[in-house]
């Protein structure tokens, strides 16, 4: 894919592409700029971070999707992609180190999974997010994935209230285990809450459940950033047609 090839967004002050990163530079920069969100806003633990890069042995296997502005050449968003076949040569794929994923090896079509997505502060914004799934639909479309799957995670500083509450609203409407089951290897702790008690989606999650997917169970907690990992499934047939234009032509 190059920058002609994807949908852009302009504006008197950004002009912004996606594109797959193509050398170790434009790697440490996503790492960089990981650190960034992860490391430095989110407080998380990164158990690789030398020099300031968020890193794990999974990069070196995946592919990295990333959103730059040409006007001050600032990389901006990323997200990184493992599919089914680069996913054998590490082992496996990166969610499987928090779930038991049952059903995995059943499911027909090629898997695309989806993981460690972050937006500069500066850049949080829905023509961002958009360009970023601009250039997720292209590689979709182009390699016929039909699934796409990874984590979207809540904050657990609040010992798990938001966690809980947000399962709660979202249990009935998009838990299935129909295709998949994710099991938690290390599950929230449990927590007495009032069923009135609610809360916001996180943006990424909104995202998904808009875009039509669904959650195959039960969170998983990770302690190192300290979040609920909610395990999503989105299968290319069920894409929402009212959120199809951020996939494009991912959806024909």
């Amino acid at each position: 894919m190059t920058h002609a090839a994807v949908a852009l967004e302009q504006t008197p002050t950004r002009h912004l592409v996606v594109e797959l990163a193509s050398d170790q530079e434009t790697l440490r920069e996503a790492q960089r700029l990981r650190f960034r969100v992860f490391g430095e806003e989110c407080g998380a633990n990164l158990h690789d971070a030398d020099g300031g890069l968020d890193q794990d042995r999974f990069d070196l296997y995946c592919e990295h999707l990333v959103v730059r502005d040409l006007f001050t050449g600032q990389l901006v968003a990323t997200t990184r992609l493992l599919d089914s076949q680069r996913s054998q040569q590490a082992g496996g794929f990166y969610s499987e180190g928090e779930f038991q994923l049952v059903g995995l090896t059943a499911l027909r079509g090629d898997i695309l999974e989806i993981g460690r997505t972050c937006v500069h502060p500066d850049y949080r914004n829905g023509a961002t997010i958009s360009v970023l799934w601009a250039g997720l639909a292209q590689v979709m479309n182009e390699r016929r994935y039909e699934y796409l799957m990874g984590c979207a995670s809540i904050d657990m500083s609040d010992g798990g209230v938001q966690a809980h509450a947000i399962m709660q609203r979202l249990r009935d409407r998009y838990l299935s285990r129909d295709h998949l089951n994710a099991i938690p290897r290390l599950p929230v702790p449990e927590l007495d809450l009032p069923a009135n008690v609610t809360a916001q989606l996180p943006p990424l999650l909104k995202a998904y459940m808009r875009l039509g997917a669904k959650i195959c169970g039960e969170p998983c907690w990770d302690p190192d950033f300290n979040v609920a990992d909610v395990f999503i499934l989105l299968r290319r047939e069920q894409l929402c047609p009212r959120y199809a234009k951020h996939f494009k032509a991912a959806c024909e």
